[in-house]
């Protein structure tokens, strides 16, 4: 008798089996037959114009500040206030141009936040140093360092409350801490006094108080002291157009001709305003302490309940 050799065996319900699989899938699967397509290269991405321009801005914001410092090195100390000015003009058109446009970005943040370290916290302190605090050298420059590091760590910290998410809304009406273009304005007050009509002599006896001073709006930047923001402002009552109009041409026209004289008095109305920015802060504060109390109170069962 003749032997089967071995192999597989052979199933009756196998080719059945076969039959219904191939009839479900057809002659080959949809999985087999795709062939996946090549990758696609990475190309650059675009960047829509509404995000440059306001980057452009900051940047140019930037080279005024570092024109500061080059004037002020050359000895054209005006000029430099004058560039520093600009800067600070500057920096508040970005922001505005880029919330207009829709075209803020975690870039452009941080890229605002390094061109007002230079522009506000570097150029200012350089300014001072070469003006007059170098009569003392140890101590002009130490108050030197100290207004530029001030600058930086208000910038950091401004920086970092962006991202809070439990900031309440009424603090946005306020900057914690001096601003650090606000500080550059403000700390450049006894170069003012020397260039304006009154002519302060730039004498070594005035240096200690031009460094107390400097060390003083240093501390205001670096400190956590509220000052009014005027981000919120952005529609005039229509009565008033016409009168805020010529508000800004007389002051743009008086900076333009009597620059230090305008800065000085600028410098002292912003330093009287710092008051009022705290007892309005408070107000808020309580009043939101106030608000929240109850709201706590509301939320909360009743004494005989509590004690059950």
């Amino acid at each position: 008798m003749k032997e089967t050799p071995p192999g597989p065996r052979h199933d009756p319900g196998a080719h059945e089996h076969d039959a219904k699989v191939t009839w479900l899938r057809g002659e080959a699967s949809e999985f087999e037959n795709f062939d996946s397509p090549p990758p696609r290269r990475r190309g650059i991405r675009a960047v829509p114009l509404r995000v440059i321009l306001p980057n452009l801005v900051t940047l140019l914001a930037l080279c005024m500040g570092l024109t500061a410092i080059r004037f002020a090195i050359e000895g054209q100390f005006e000029t430099a206030v004058v560039a520093v000015i600009v800067a600070a003009i500057l920096d508040g058109l970005d922001g505005r141009l880029a919330r207009a446009l829709r075209g803020t970005s975690r870039f452009g943040a941080e890229l605002d936040s390094l061109a007002d370290f230079v522009a506000f916290g570097v150029a200012p302190a350089l300014i001072l140093y070469t003006w007059h605090l170098h009569e003392i050298k140890s101590f002009g420059w130490f108050a030197a360092l100290v207004f530029a590091i001030a600058a930086a760590l208000r910038l950091a910290r401004f920086n970092v409350m962006i991202d809070d998410p439990n900031r309440p809304p009424w603090q946005a009406h306020f900057f914690t801490g001096m601003p650090a273009p606000a500080g550059a304005i403000v700390g450049l007050l006894p170069l003012y006094l020397n260039f304006s009509i009154f002519a302060v002599p730039n004498v070594r006896a005035l240096v200690p108080f031009e460094i107390a001073y400097v060390l003083i709006v240093a501390f205001l930047m670096a400190s956590r002291i509220p000052h009014f923001s005027g981000k919120r402002i952005g529609r005039v009552p229509r009565e008033y157009v016409i009168a805020v109009l010529f508000g800004i041409a007389a002051c743009i026209l008086l900076l333009a001709t009597f620059t230090m004289e305008m800065l000085i008095g600028l410098t002292l109305v912003y330093l009287a305003t710092i008051p009022f920015a705290i007892r309005r802060f408070n107000a808020y504060a309580a009043a939101d302490a106030a608000r929240q109390a109850n709201a706590a109170a509301a939320g909360a069962p009743p004494i005989a309940q509590a004690r059950k």
